[in-house]
């Protein structure tokens, strides 16, 4: 989507942020630097006047289909993984407020005490008013991911678009770190994603994003500043669109 001069090219986004971008080097767990320069990054896209959604994995402390994989009953182990991103959530919910942001965690699963439940007219609400919400629990079912859970939230909210943040510089024809021949793909279609198996985001994502024409930018995070240069329409990392 092109911008004008100064202008944001979008208006309300969905960022889906794995919980392995909260370990940072060390692989596990939660880095506070790292949640200290998202929080930075994230305000920076707030001053600019931009409708900012979080969506957060739980992979950092805990993975629903490695646990299935050992043996654990897949529901019970998907339900696990959930309460890991409440965990992320709430962390990430801290990071932003001490850099003076207004946020709200929104859970897919009630716990009251610490989250509102999810209600799509109140997170809307909460937008509205500039506070950034961070949507935790995934969908609140087991055997959907939270790559689902974002491309559902941002189509429930009217995203623009959602961006995924990795550790790459946008989408591959092959893992870049296994292929040295790997081709970078700028700009590429959901069918494409589909079709060739690119690891973008599980099938039921793309099949979500691309039946509501929902753009998902791959960016890579570690590189600051990132967040900001694709809302005001720089070319970077990799956009799949119809």
């Amino acid at each position: 989507m092109p911008a004008d001069a100064g202008q944001p090219a979008y208006r309300r986004i969905v960022l889906k942020l794995s919980g392995e971008a909260l370990a940072g080097s060390q692989g596990y767990g939660i880095d506070p630097e790292v949640l200290q320069r998202i929080g930075s990054e994230v305000r920076d896209v707030v001053d600019l006047g931009v409708e900012i959604a979080i969506v957060i994995g739980g992979g950092n402390i805990f993975r629903g289909i490695a646990a299935s994989a050992g043996g654990m009953d897949r529901a019970t182990a998907d339900y696990m993984g959930m309460l890991a991103t409440v965990i992320n959530a709430l962390a990430l919910q801290d990071a932003l407020e001490k850099v003076g942001l207004q946020t709200r965690v929104l859970s897919a699963i009630e716990m009251r005490a610490v989250a509102e439940p999810y209600i799509r007219r109140r997170a809307m609400r909460h937008l509205e008013k500039k506070r950034v919400v961070i949507f935790a629990a995934g969908t609140g079912n087991p055997f959907f991911t939270t790559d689902t859970a974002g491309a559902l939230r941002a189509v429930e909210i009217g995203a623009d678009a959602i961006m995924k943040a990795t550790k790459v510089d946008g989408i591959y024809s092959a893992d870049p770190r296994r292929d040295a021949a790997a081709e970078r793909l700028p700009r590429t279609t959901y069918l494409d994603v589909l079709t060739r198996r690119l690891e973008v985001m599980d099938t039921t994502a793309i099949s979500l994003c691309m039946e509501n024409r929902l753009p998902i930018v791959v960016f890579d995070l570690t590189k600051s500043g990132n967040i900001r240069r694709i809302v005001m329409g720089e070319p970077v990392g990799s956009i799949v669109s119809a």
